[in-house]
């Protein structure tokens, strides 16, 4: 009994076991990486540009809910007034958002 086991054990449909379980294994991942990874890819290169395009005079909402209008661009940082006289000193990274002519600014994200 032991060497019939071990001969049928031995037989190279055990192969198509690891293929069987390989395949849906790698649809699931593309599934995944079209689904999830390519949207937020795409999201954050929007994100990036739109940075890239602020200039001075722009009202822009922070990562820390920071709300002001841009003073002056520069390299990394921007250079915000918060109020009258009151300016601050932020990283470009940390814009979430561009608050558009008279909008005013919520908790809400824009659709």
């Amino acid at each position: 009994m032991t060497a019939s086991f071990l001969a049928q054990a031995a037989q190279p449909g055990g192969a198509a076991g690891i293929g069987g379980m390989l395949f849906p294994m790698i649809l699931v991942f593309g599934l995944f990486y079209f689904m999830m990874i390519r949207p937020q890819q795409r999201k954050e290169k929007e994100r990036l540009r739109m940075i890239a395009e602020l200039r001075a005079g722009q009202r822009v909402v922070f990562a820390g809910g920071l709300i002001g209008t841009i003073a002056e661009a520069r390299d990394t940082t921007f250079v915000i007034e918060i109020a009258p006289k009151v300016s601050v000193e932020v990283a470009r990274a940390a814009v979430t958002r561009v608050l558009k002519e008279g909008e005013a600014a919520t908790l809400d994200e824009p659709r």
